[in-house]
């Protein structure tokens, strides 16, 4: 059978989607909206977890399932809710098929560009009565701030063991293997003094940092490796030898035994730094905390896998290839791999994301509901 995706009716769907604000913490209008459209959709299962209060979001997660009357092992697709910020207000413009916002906050096609298509899909399932198998679908809070909401789903309801999180630029691209990540904390604490009347009095955390900092690997550390410092906070005036300094960074790696090691190193270099640091009085010695947080697992698949097979088998019966890529971020699909669920990416054809430049082709839209449909058929 041949199913002509509905243009149209996909373009008002991504538009209405955009331009419900969703930053994170705010996605109870997306959540209201999927509940309302999957309702009319008669959606065999409709489910929202208690884990806002895990969270802090103004909603939990949503896994909605539709049934199949196929053998086929059962299947799911995920997309996050929420949107970076500048999202609120958002305006949607389109010039042909391609869609921008007016250009004050993101589009939001990270990751609406996802849930579009899933609702188009649904929609296709029940205009056409297609045979399929039962997907499940899983919308979760708080993805750009640390991946709150997959880390704190209540898993119980789904039956689908593999799926596909729908959310990265490109079309036709699945992602089988990302890095595993640690988020760091760092507290240097030096002394305050006066900076015109005492200065030397004082002992500057923004220099004990300073000069950590020069000793460290940033940046590209090698091919399967990085590691930043994105968030330097401190001092009170410009009077004041500065007594603290926080710094928040991340390390990441596809070998867990090199996160570890360039984790420790950080840790290390700091503490070492503060220790040497040559001062008269001893009760002046600067200090150092860090704090480490796993903050997601790595995630890696080989071509054997039956998520893998399984959407390629689809892109063959499209006529279509499917080009397996390694990326160098994380997202909620890190997250699912961890809990023993085998989840790949697919691209949904963002672009720019989180910037107000941030773009969308409708045709890369309609090319991913084609495969989602060749997914669920094949």
């Amino acid at each position: 059978m041949s199913i002509s995706i509905n243009r149209e009716r996909l373009a008002e769907t991504f538009t209405e989607l955009c331009e419900i604000s969703s930053p994170s913490r705010e996605e109870q209008g997306v959540a209201v909206y999927l509940k309302k459209a999957f309702s009319e959709l008669d959606a065999d299962f409709i489910y929202e977890d208690d884990s806002a209060s895990a969270t802090g979001a103004d909603c939990g997660n949503l896994i909605v399932r539709i049934d199949g009357d196929s053998s086929a092992d059962p299947i799911f697709f995920a997309c996050h809710m929420d949107t970076v910020q500048p999202g609120h207000g958002v305006q949607v413009e389109r010039n042909g098929d391609i869609f921008t916002s007016k250009g004050d906050t993101v589009l939001g096609g990270d990751d609406k560009s996802g849930i579009a298509p899933l609702i188009e899909l649904t929609t296709l399932l029940k205009e056409h009565a297609i045979s399929h198998r039962t997907i499940e679908l899983i919308f979760t809070t708080c993805e750009e701030i640390g991946l709150l909401g997959a880390k704190s789903i209540d898993y119980s309801p789904l039956q689908s063991t593999f799926g596909y999180a729908l959310d990265s630029n490109g079309i036709d691209k699945v992602i089988v293997g990302a890095p595993a990540a640690n988020r760091l904390s760092i507290n240097v604490h030096g002394t305050a003094s006066h900076a015109g009347m005492n200065p030397e009095g004082g002992v500057s955390a923004f220099l004990v940092a300073a000069q950590a900092l020069t000793k460290l690997k940033l940046g590209r550390i090698d091919e399967e490796s990085t590691s930043k410092i994105g968030i330097m906070k401190g001092g009170i005036a410009t009077n004041i030898i500065p007594d603290h300094l926080m710094l928040r960074g991340e390390v990441r790696s596809h070998s867990m035994e090199k996160l570890a090691a360039f984790t420790e190193e950080i840790e290390s270099i700091f503490k070492k730094t503060a220790a040497d640091w040559l001062v008269e009085d001893p009760s002046k010695q600067p200090a150092v905390e860090v704090k480490v947080n796993a903050d997601y697992p790595a995630m890696r698949l080989s071509e054997d896998d039956t998520v893998i097979k399984t959407v390629q088998a689809a892109g063959l019966k499209l006529g279509r290839e499917i080009s397996l890529v390694i990326a160098g971020g994380g997202s909620d699909a890190n997250i699912y791999n961890g809990y023993g669920m085998s989840t790949a990416i697919i691209a949904t054809g963002m672009d720019k994301v989180h910037t107000t430049s941030e773009c969308l082709d409708l045709n890369d839209m309609i090319s991913l509901t084609q495969l989602l449909l060749a997914i669920i058929t094949e």
